[in-house]
């Protein structure tokens, strides 16, 4: 579905990325792992669009990325739920929601999408008219998700969802990702700082460490790599 081959982005001279090889296959959940800095948002910018890399090759079934708009990119299927969550603050929850599927192929099945995303984030459908900016943290990443959800995506593209949240709530919405993969057999792309819930449920995992892929494997392959436990997972 994804392709990504040998990525090169750089700001201002310095390299981001530096010939970054992934593939997320139709209905798999890939999480991509590393520490901060190591160029995970940076990936996701440069599929959505909002940086050009230097070089490299980016399509997503078959189409070039690289030669379309960001605009166009998400209207082929592609949601992409951002780091820091950016829900509409002042607007709410109802009309965050409304915003995801007017952006995409929502709204054709809008009726539908709407009690399927309540469903999953019960807590939404409580606070619908709520003004998005008095969530709480976790509830606001659960409106970013959802928000993401409302475009009828073919790939969700998930940004550090566990940012600023408490470990409790971490679990929760790590939970509610296993669910949407499961349930609903999305193809999910995550990006993490917290390696252990990433690759709990994924398919297939990439790390990187300084805009390189060091590491890449099924989840049983990282989960027992020496490397990853010893740098990662703190056993």
């Amino acid at each position: 579905m994804l392709r990504i081959r040998s990525l090169n982005v750089a700001y201002g001279g310095l390299h981001a990325l530096t010939d970054l090889s992934i593939e997320v296959g139709e209905g798999q959940f890939v999480a991509v792992v590393g520490p901060n800095g190591a160029g995970k948002t940076t990936l996701f910018k440069a599929i959505s669009g909002s940086v050009t890399p230097l070089s490299g090759e980016i399509t997503y079934g078959g189409r070039d990325l690289m030669k379309m708009p960001p605009a166009e990119r998400a209207r082929l299927g592609i949601a992409h739920v951002p780091e820091g969550r950016q829900v509409f603050a002042s607007m709410t929850v109802l009309e965050n929601l409304e915003m995801g599927a007017y952006a995409g192929r929502g709204r054709v099945d809008w009726k539908t999408l709407l009690p399927s995303i309540l469903d999953l984030f019960p807590v939404l459908d409580e606070r619908k008219d709520q003004l998005a900016g008095t969530l709480s943290g976790g509830e606001q990443q659960m409106l970013a998700i959802g928000r993401g959800l409302a475009s009828a995506p073919e790939l969700l593209m998930l940004d550090e969802p566990s940012m600023g949240l408490a470990p409790t709530i971490v679990d929760a919405i790590f939970d509610r990702v296993h669910q949407i993969h499961q349930q609903h057999n999305l193809t999910i792309l995550l990006v993490e700082q917290r390696v252990a819930e990433a690759l709990e449920s994924c398919d297939l995992g990439y790390v990187l460490e300084t805009g390189r892929v060091v590491l890449e494997g099924t989840h049983d392959a990282l989960m027992s790599n020496e490397q990853v436990r010893r740098a990662y997972l703190g056993m």
